[in-house]
């Protein structure tokens, strides 16, 4: 029997109910409508008053699970949408992230961000917000790739103390699979060398992780052998895990969903750049969306975003420097 990476997540907050009374998830329609996506099916049933609809104001609801944390809560929070964390940015940066740092008084949240592109979904419920929100000190920030981390990771942002944005992405939902869940979990900050390889690295995470592992397929047909890096949390970075498959390749490629300027792909060149210059043997290079909203046209967001084939076409010429 097989779980999908949804019901992985659904699975994490059920048991984060069980196990801990001080746990509640709040959102949009997450009650009898059971969320937007259906992660929280049947937990509304199952845990009476912990499972509550909010309105509609995502700067009301952070605000509330902060006042909620403050007092010993730890709120599990869901954004219908990463698109719409934004009317509560101001909640989330100024007052979640610098909570403790003020007042030495933790803020035990987790915001859940449905995130990433599908096909038909627009520049409004589309986008990737993972680096707007690692840019700021005080937040981490998960973004899972597999079955197993949306659950592991999940569990823990629900214990740790501080504010934490867990971006999972809608793509994943009901495609990937797993024959069952984690006894054991890497710990969050902590890259996981999805595939070993000698010729080149590529960094990605999230959805791009799949994209990057079909590359791989596809040249060591070739005779080329690609050691793919997943990073789990972008916030904190495990750079040593990169550095050291840098070391081992010579060649790094970066690849994101998100938009180019200053996302997570740059920073991870520049930290290459910077402290393992001397490990490269060509000029790192990074892989992103395009510089413009996410289209509707399936076909356009089909190359807006990278996939195999533009990933792969981006692998063979750092091959040819």
């Amino acid at each position: 029997m097989s779980i999908t990476y949804l019901e992985a997540i659904r699975e994490a907050q059920a048991r984060a109910l069980a196990e801990d009374p001080r746990v509640f998830i709040y959102g949009q329609d997450v009650g009898a409508f059971g969320g937007a996506f259906k992660a929280t099916k049947n937990l509304a049933q199952e845990f009476p008053g912990r499972v509550i609809d909010a309105p509609i104001s995502e700067d009301a609801i952070v605000g509330a699970a902060i006042g909620a944390a403050v007092e010993g809560m730890r709120p599990i929070i869901e954004m219908q949408f990463a698109d719409f964390s934004t009317p509560g940015f101001n909640q989330i940066v100024n007052h979640a992230a610098t909570l403790y740092w003020r007042t030495q008084v933790p803020c035990p949240i987790t915001i859940r961000l449905p995130s990433g592109g599908t096909s038909g979904s627009g520049p409004f419920h589309s986008q990737s917000m993972e680096t707007l929100y690692a840019h700021y000190p005080g937040l981490i920030v998960m973004t899972p790739a597999t079955v197993e981390d949306a659950y592991s990771m999940l569990l823990e942002a629900v214990a740790l103390d501080d504010p934490v944005i867990f971006c999972e992405h809608k793509l994943l939902y009901n495609h990937l699979k797993a024959e069952s869940l984690p006894t054991e979990a890497v710990p969050v900050g902590k890259a996981r060398l999805a595939r070993p390889g000698r010729d080149m690295t590529i960094v990605a995470y999230s959805a791009m992780v799949h994209e990057a592992l079909a590359v791989a397929d596809e040249l060591a047909s070739e005779g080329t052998e690609v050691e793919i890096v997943d990073l789990r949390s972008i916030k904190p970075l495990d750079t040593d895990t990169v550095m050291a498959s840098v070391a081992r390749t010579g060649r790094l490629l970066c690849v994101g969903e998100s938009w180019p300027w200053g996302g997570v792909t740059a920073e991870v060149v520049s930290r290459v750049a910077c402290e393992g210059f001397g490990l490269l043997d060509a000029p790192p290079q990074r892989l992103n969306a395009k510089d413009t909203p996410v289209p509707y046209h399936p076909n356009l967001w089909a190359a807006h975003r990278p996939t195999a084939r533009s990933i792969a076409a981006a692998a063979r010429r750092l091959l040819r420097i």
